[in-house]
């Protein structure tokens, strides 16, 4: 069986199959309207029999989602008097000393903001308890938003999911799709954890989608997906989780870059990967860096990220 590794760049989807004919590479032009287009003709062209690969994947579908407000729609599910919470987000400006700077728009728009009656304390102690009346008159809500997937983020759910659970159970039983807090991002800080989760179901739709279509070609049995952390996963989990896929193809280069680097006995390197798109550096000193506090388009990423910096 042949592993085969694949790059979905801005520009080019770059191949590298590695099994009984040797190393074989191959390159094509993305298909930027649907990603999965230029996948399967690779691999078709590289005469991938079905279930006769693994596959690892790094993808922008993500990324560009992101970048191009092409995910969605969403809504988020907050507690009651927390509605404005994407918009208010934190204190600090961008651009401090510019008079008419913009704010970053949220990914879920104010009118798909919902209120809960709920309260969950910082100890976990509930003093407000959700209730199965207010949980239904939700559900009607939502479904007049017309969103394809629903965030719930309510306050201090890292130190008491329950009512989390009970509002996503409610939910997925009516047939949504469901991003929780705690298990999107389980730690205080709540405009972090809501954003980071928001993010979570604005990309669930695409993921889904896309992967749905790998899925169906040559490589269904044995396809692995880059995540930002640097490792892989399933794809049931990354339609669980697509947020932990939005620097999936960066943090690829970094992870290849730094292997490489070991090989030539180099501990301490910078990793450059230049695309079509835009080139990214790292600094890699025996593995690559990871943080929490990322960025992307604007909006905090809470997840685990290699730490790339990314220039046009």
């Amino acid at each position: 069986m042949e592993l085969i590794g694949i790059d979905t760049g801005g520009t080019f989807t770059d191949f590298v199959a590695l099994g009984p004919l040797g190393r074989r590479a191959l390159k094509r032009l993305s298909t930027p309207r649907d990603p999965a287009r230029a996948l399967l003709d690779g691999l078709r062209e590289l005469g991938v029999a079905k279930g006769g690969a693994t596959l690892v994947h790094g993808t922008t579908v993500a990324t560009n989602a992101v970048l191009e407000r092409g995910g969605g729609p969403a809504a988020l599910v907050v507690n009651e008097g927390f509605e404005d919470l994407l918009l208010i987000g934190r204190q600090a400006r961008e651009g401090l000393y510019e008079p008419g700077v913009a704010r970053v728009e949220p990914l879920v728009p104010r009118s798909r903001c919902l209120g809960l009656a709920e309260r969950t304390e910082a100890d976990g102690s509930v003093s407000r308890p959700v209730r199965e009346g207010e949980i239904a008159r939700l559900v009607g809500r939502l479904r007049r938003t017309g969103a394809r997937s629903v965030a719930v983020s309510l306050l201090h759910s890292y130190a008491n999911p329950a009512s989390e659970r009970a509002v996503a159970r409610a939910l997925r039983g009516a047939g949504m799709t469901v991003s929780v807090s705690h298990e999107v991002l389980p730690q205080f800080r709540e405009y972090e954890r809501a954003s980071t989760t928001a993010l979570n179901a604005y990309l669930a739709p695409v993921l889904s989608d896309y992967l749905g279509r790998l899925e169906r070609g040559p490589s269904a049995t044995g396809l692995r997906v880059m995540l930002s952390s640097g490792g892989v996963a399933r794809p049931e989990l990354v339609r669980r989780f697509p947020v932990q896929t939005v620097l999936s193809g960066p943090a690829g280069g970094v992870v290849g870059a730094a292997r490489a680097a070991a090989a030539l006995g180099a501990r301490r390197v910078i990793t450059l990967d230049m695309g079509g798109t835009s080139t990214d550096v790292a600094a890699v000193d025996g593995e690559p860096e990871l943080t929490g506090e990322g960025r992307l388009a604007g909006l905090p990423v809470g997840i685990p990220l290699v730490a790339v910096h990314t220039v046009g």
